[in-house]
């Protein structure tokens, strides 16, 4: 029997790149599938996705938001429940990646770095300890640059890493409903967002940090997303650093 069978996933951000292979993953281990995609040129990806998943014999539905919202991110959690039954698996992708020298950083800047990567991860930490089932799981991905020691991603990093305090949290909170909640730290990504924020020469340098020469793929996470809603159920309150070595701490 699939791993995940008739259990109901949703990916916030689940409709393309990492969330989109997550999405895809869920639906052929045997479950239902609320694909989250946040703007309309991400509609078409999103659209792809749910095809996928219906392909695998899996019911799937498109849901829409913008997560920084505290309240969006209750009626993605009402709508999916609506729309597939209540949700067991809660995985959240969400993140915006920003390059720039603390001097340089806006105010403007500042706030939608911590809204897309620190509020929305909380909220949808919240929404899913209120409707996720007993037994269910929570997983949030992060970055390795919780680990490291660097220039420019003040913003990003600084964004992500209250979602350290989250995790535990939340983990202590939900223990005795048996739900676990995790983090997953992936070293630089091998997706548009990354390439955007850096030069042909900084990209050969990342790579160099991890095994291989090479940069995380989303092939590395998608697996380790799986294992947590399943078998790793046990694994509760933790940051996992999977990037080939890029960095720890």
């Amino acid at each position: 029997m699939p791993v995940l069978q008739d259990r109901v996933v949703l990916v916030a951000g689940g409709g393309k790149n990492l969330g989109g292979l997550v999405s895809r993953q869920a639906a052929e281990a045997g479950a239902d599938v609320a694909i989250h995609y946040n703007s309309p040129s991400s509609k078409p990806s999103a659209e792809e996705t749910l095809a996928a998943v219906e392909a695998a014999g899996r019911r799937g539905v498109l849901l829409s938001g913008d997560l920084t919202d505290p309240g969006n991110v209750e009626k993605l959690f009402v709508d999916a429940e609506s729309a597939l039954g209540q949700v067991d698996v809660a995985v959240n992708t969400v993140g915006k990646v920003l390059r720039k020298p603390i001097t340089e950083t806006t105010e403007e800047e500042y706030d939608e770095m911590f809204d897309v990567n620190s509020k929305a991860a909380y909220f949808f930490i919240k929404e899913a300890g209120r409707h996720l089932a007993d037994g269910g799981k929570v997983i949030t991905i992060v970055t390795a640059l919780l680990g490291a020691f660097t220039d420019g991603y003040s913003t990003y990093a600084g964004g992500k890493s209250p979602v350290d305090h989250f995790t535990r949290a939340a983990a202590k909170e939900f223990a005795d409903r048996g739900i676990s909640v995790t983090a997953i730290a992936p070293g630089p990504m091998d997706t548009p967002f990354f390439y955007g924020q850096e030069t042909p020469e900084r990209v050969e340098f990342h790579k160099s940090q991890a095994m291989g020469n090479q940069l995380t793929k989303i092939e590395d996470i998608a697996p380790i997303v799986r294992f947590l809603a399943t078998d790793g159920w046990w694994i509760t309150g933790q940051t996992i650093f999977a990037n080939g070595g890029y960095t720890t701490r």
